[in-house]
């Protein structure tokens, strides 16, 4: 059966928006992408739903975040200034306190915030992998879940791939049409170069994706370009002999062979001019995470570099211990605005356009997810991925530009509706296949405990 979603404004991303149309949906795919009119001509007995003041855009792709710390939302807020406190209580708290079930409660519950935010897709990076993907199927978004892999002691590394090697088995059980699974070597500083190059050729041996935070603290570069720091200190102290490469960050993981596997790469905020040409020689993605870089301090990514590069970038939220909400219209708002405080008055060529960002939280994160060819735009053929926006607010209206209103004016919370493969997950106030009610009473129990 088709179904016919119409709105005041369609906005397919890959093409210009255009008014009074609708997109036409049978079974996972969009047949169709045109006015009411010629929609109601070519599909005479489909079901039609009307949102009238509201505009139909692709899912939104979050490209980088850690469901399974949903429950540390606010938890971390008094070691914001100290990363190394931050990481250590983080990692604390989830090892000793949360529960395999309390981790996919955490991530269920981030997924119904993705869903009400019109997130079709996301790319997780976490340790609890198999919750994480669990998760996913139960709640009904699109995602890929990056399996973390942790081992700064070259001692361990054989011990520590063979673990992860373990861990992918298990996880492409869980794999279907919607949720696949990859690796993410965590960071430069937690994983041995010999456990990267391991990583790196079984990656490319069993074509799997790859996700790895890179360049993201002043710490970082540190311990990589001089061995010294606060990171180079911890190293030391666990007995762990750190051979310091003298490089930046994207030189060592290219030195390393990650490059090589074409990675998402989270933040990528310490680049100079020579890693961003690496980065697009090598084909490398960036997932873009402006507010968490901005809130723990780590500093401003050079995004209109990247794009001038012709780098492949989304927007990320990261995890809500640093962000506090998945809001990827307040993500892509704000990297537009942080990224013309930084660079307008300087070079008006570099300025970016609330297109641009759009770009960026759509189609730009499905480039970067390798995905581009059946999500992120309105287009005949593609999987119905998509959300309806409301533009009917008082801080919306009058509204002369679609795209200016979703970026400018709008949030999270305008979002009606939210549909993955021609399946609305998110519709009337409630995600429809998880009970909100018991993963909030959940949640609760979840942080008492953390907090006693």
């Amino acid at each position: 059966m088709t179904t016919i979603y119409n709105a005041q404004w369609i906005v397919p991303v890959s093409t210009e928006p255009f008014a009074e149309g609708g997109i036409a949906v049978s079974d996972s795919r969009i047949v169709a992408v045109s006015t009411r009119e010629t929609l109601g001509q070519q599909f005479p007995q489909a079901e039609v739903r009307d949102f009238g003041p509201a505009a139909i855009i692709p899912g939104l792709v979050n490209s980088h975040s850690h469901l399974e710390l949903t429950a540390m939302r606010g938890f971390l807020e008094n070691e914001e200034n100290d990363f190394f406190a931050w990481l250590k209580k983080l990692t604390i708290a989830r090892l000793e306190r949360m529960t395999a079930d309390d981790l996919n409660v955490s991530a269920q519950w981030g997924l119904c915030e993705a869903a009400r935010a019109g997130v079709t897709c996301v790319a997780d990076a976490s340790d609890a992998a198999f919750e994480s993907m669990n998760a996913l199927r139960a709640v009904g978004l699109r995602g890929l879940v990056f399996q973390e892999s942790f081992g700064p002691d070259p001692r361990l590394a054989q011990e520590n791939f063979a673990k992860l090697q373990t861990k992918i088995t298990r996880l492409r059980e869980l794999e279907t049409a919607l949720v696949k699974c990859g690796v993410s070597p965590h960071a430069p500083y937690t994983v041995c170069g010999p456990q990267l190059e391991m990583i790196a050729q079984f990656t490319l041996a069993e074509e799997l994706p790859l996700m790895m935070h890179a360049a993201e603290t002043l710490m970082e570069v540190a311990l990589l370009r001089e061995g010294s720091g606060a990171l180079a200190d911890g190293l030391k102290n666990r007995g762990i002999d750190w051979q310091t490469p003298g490089l930046s960050t994207i030189q060592y993981l290219k030195q390393r062979g990650i490059l090589a596997t074409r990675p998402l790469l989270a933040h990528c905020i310490h680049v100079d001019g020579a890693d961003i040409e690496t980065l697009g020689e090598t084909g490398s993605k960036i997932a873009h995470c402006p507010k968490s870089n901005s809130k723990l301090s780590h500093g401003v990514a050079p995004l209109p570099k990247f794009l001038k590069q012709g780098i492949a970038t989304g927007l990320g939220s990261d995890s809500v211990a640093s962000n506090n909400v998945c809001d990827l219209f307040e993500e892509a708002r704000y990297a537009l605005l942080l990224a013309r405080s930084g660079s307008a008055w300087k070079n008006p060529d570099t300025v970016l356009s609330v297109h641009d960002v759009l770009q960026l939280a759509t189609r730009g994160g499905a480039t970067a997810l390798g995905m581009s060819e059946h999500v992120g735009a309105l287009r005949e053929g593609m999987q119905a991925d998509f959300a309806i926006v409301s533009l009917n607010g008082v801080h919306q209206i009058p509204v002369y530009d679609p795209v200016s209103a979703l970026i400018f004016s709008s949030s999270a919370r305008d979002v009606v509706l939210t549909v993955v493969a021609g399946r609305e997950v998110y519709r009337d106030g409630r995600v429809t296949n998880v009970d909100e009610d018991r993963l909030r009473a959940r949640m609760k129990e979840i942080s008492e405990k953390l907090s006693a």
